[in-house]
């Protein structure tokens, strides 16, 4: 076990501007998908709240689906498997990793923006509609503001999956340009034949995720009080 720790100086040496460059990188597939998939779970949120039953067929569909297909098949369908078959590819050096997690992440958060949707006392629409508010505007202005303040915990605890998630993009192949942070430990390990690359990319996940749900448990107990 110690041998696999000697040699590391190249890696070292490389260690400060290659690591920020894989965590600048993982933080960009993180957002981008984060924003897709959050765009994504809040209309399909609405559609399985819909009267329309196609709407609500739809939404449960694509929730099942992609709830209960591994991530890594719906990385390949997007970034490989797409471009076969229909003949197209998503563009930019970020976009096929960053749509292929945000499908996967809009099923997840379409739940939860749904669950929060619900949990919002259903006097509060009445009330809105009583007062001549259409329903779509007492959505807007009653329920969804309520609603978000319920499920910020749970957003920002699939947030930090998201960014665990992000290592599985190593299947698309990466370049200089967006290598993240499992492909760079990956094959800084198998150039230096030791550990340590490995050992630094944990490191570095830790300092992203620990931070965040930190503030998963403070958001939590400050709705606790306010309830």
């Amino acid at each position: 076990m110690r041998e696999a720790f000697l040699d590391a100086d190249i890696f070292w040496d490389q260690f400060p501007d290659i690591v920020t460059r894989a965590a600048r990188n993982t933080l960009i597939f993180t957002a981008l998908a984060f924003a897709i998939g959050f765009g994504l779970a809040l209309v399909l949120a609405m559609m399985r709240l819909s009267p329309l039953r196609p709407y609500r067929w739809f939404a449960s569909v694509w929730i099942e689906v992609f709830r209960g297909l591994p991530a890594l098949i719906t990385i390949i369908a997007i970034g490989f498997a797409m471009p076969i078959a229909l003949d197209f590819r998503v563009p930019g050096i970020y976009g096929p990793g960053s749509v292929a997690l945000g499908i996967v992440y809009s099923a997840y958060m379409a739940e939860t923006i749904r669950a929060g949707v619900e949990a919002v006392p259903r006097a509060q629409v009445e009330a809105a509609r009583s007062l001549g508010m259409t329903a779509f505007r007492s959505m807007v202005s009653i329920v969804l503001p309520q609603a978000f303040r319920i499920i910020i915990p749970p957003l920002t605890n699939e947030l930090v999956a998201l960014i665990k998630d992000t290592s599985l993009l190593y299947v698309l192949g990466t370049t200089a340009a967006t290598i993240e942070i499992t492909q760079y430990s990956r094959k800084a390990m198998l150039d230096t034949f030791n550990i340590t690359p490995l050992v630094a990319a944990a490191v570095v996940y830790l300092a992203i995720t620990i931070p965040m749900t930190r503030a998963v448990g403070l958001l939590e107990r400050r709705n606790r009080r306010a309830r």
